[in-house]
């Protein structure tokens, strides 16, 4: 019943033209009448749970799908391609989401001292020691204790004096479900300090922030406190992408978010995200999203007057 409810919850609440809910920090609601087309951007911290329909999420090739009853949790920043696979105007995709905050995940942590060393045997607990291993991100089977927060989290929209008080309750719950489902040792990375993702976060944070510096891997691997070698190792796995290609996946990003959004010339918005060749930033742009820079800008414009005359 919880899915039930949780899907007409959202079908009421969610905003028309935006995923987060403004009246509660943190959530976010999602409807969609039709499937979309793969959109890449960089996915923050996040728990994103499918109430109905399916999404896609894809991650340097790896291809992570998840349907109703299904959650995927993103630890760390990461540059994604996400898509709506299944929704129509009858059966709509419907989408809960929360983002992950790792100063509140390492609070819950330190003071139910659950961690990869210390969890014990229940399901998602991390046993016998630190892995490194764990992949960037995770896809699992959304518990009943896990739906039923869900659904008080979102039931607050109908009562906005209880907000305040009880958002932060439930979201700590919705936090503990996690922990100690059966992806809680992903989950678990975000909050610890010193954990690999955590570290690996630092220097992925840092590219984000001043990606249209010249990048320097050892800079970032003392950064991260971590010598070159293995820094470079292990940002590749949560990545799937080199520190190089990450600040490049970066700076595209920026690229088509400008001209989409403005009119400005093409070289110019390739000096802006740290190119200094306009011939390297159009070649590279291509390779990336498969038209030169200004077709691209042109479709996209296109599309997005298409679905505004169309809502």
């Amino acid at each position: 019943m919880s899915l039930d409810e949780l899907r007409a919850l959202i079908d009421r609440h969610a905003p028309p033209a935006a995923d987060a809910v403004p009246a509660i920090d943190g959530l976010l609601l999602t409807r969609s009448e039709r499937p979309t087309g793969p959109r890449s951007g960089i996915a923050d911290p996040v728990l994103a749970l499918v109430a109905q329909g399916a999404k896609r999420l894809t991650l340097g090739g790896r291809i992570h799908d998840y349907a109703a009853g299904q959650y995927l949790v993103v630890p760390v920043g990461l540059p994604v391609s996400g898509q709506c696979t299944r929704a129509t105007a009858d059966r709509p995709f419907l989408g809960f989401g929360l983002r992950l905050r790792p100063a509140r995940l390492a609070a819950l942590l330190l003071e139910s001292g659950t961690g990869p060393r210390t969890a014990g045997p229940g399901p998602g607990a991390g046993g016998a020691g630190r892995r490194t291993d764990l992949p960037p991100l995770a896809v699992g089977d959304a518990s009943a204790e896990l739906l039923d927060a869900a659904v008080r989290m979102v039931r607050l929209l109908d009562r906005p004096a209880d907000i305040p008080v009880l958002a932060p309750m439930i979201e700590r719950e919705i936090l503990w479900r996690l922990v100690t489902g059966e992806q809680g040792a992903v989950v678990r990375q975000a909050g610890l300090a010193d954990s690999r993702l955590t570290q690996i976060g630092r220097a992925v944070r840092f590219i984000r922030e001043h990606y249209t510096d010249p990048l320097r891997v050892a800079d970032l691997a003392r950064l991260a406190g971590m010598s070159a070698s293995p820094f470079h190792r292990y940002f590749r796995a949560v990545t799937a992408m080199t520190p190089i290609q990450y600040q490049k996946h970066i700076r595209l990003q920026e690229a088509r978010l400008r001209l989409m959004s403005s009119t400005d010339d093409v070289a110019d918005v390739g000096y802006a995200v740290g190119y200094d060749s306009a011939s390297q930033f159009s070649r590279e742009y291509r390779r990336q999203f498969g038209r030169p820079p200004g077709a691209d800008a042109v479709r996209l414009r296109n599309a997005d007057d298409e679905i505004r005359a169309g809502q």
